[in-house]
């Protein structure tokens, strides 16, 4: 786990949101607004998705984020950032906006339930 590579992912969303990295589980979570939108694991960063914005990491070769737990693999609605979004800044705020916006449809489905 990087701070350094939070930091630096921090700073490239600055000119889209506050964003803020928090430690967890060996890698951080990143927040806008109290909601968390990313995942930073192993210096490799994963945006929140949901059906709204999964066709575009689908068209990237993007894959979700996944681990192992007691002998299963666990597959999380996060996926890796493209190395083409991330050296672009403005494309880096588009998928951000929309990683935040599946962020806040989850939730709003989980307190629904």
């Amino acid at each position: 786990m990087s701070r350094d590579y939070a930091d630096y992912v921090v700073d490239l969303l600055s000119p889209w949101a506050r964003v803020t990295a928090k430690a967890m589980f060996g890698g951080f979570g990143l927040y806008r607004q109290g909601q968390i939108f990313a995942i930073i694991v192993n210096d490799t960063l994963y945006f929140k998705v949901g059906d709204s914005n999964r066709p575009d990491y689908e068209t990237a070769s993007s894959s979700p984020f996944t681990y192992e737990a007691k002998g299963k693999k666990i597959v999380m609605s996060y996926w890796q950032v493209p190395e083409e979004i991330l050296e672009d800044s403005e494309s880096l705020g588009v998928w951000a906006e929309k990683a935040f916006k599946a962020a806040l449809a989850g939730g709003i489905a989980k307190k629904k339930k």
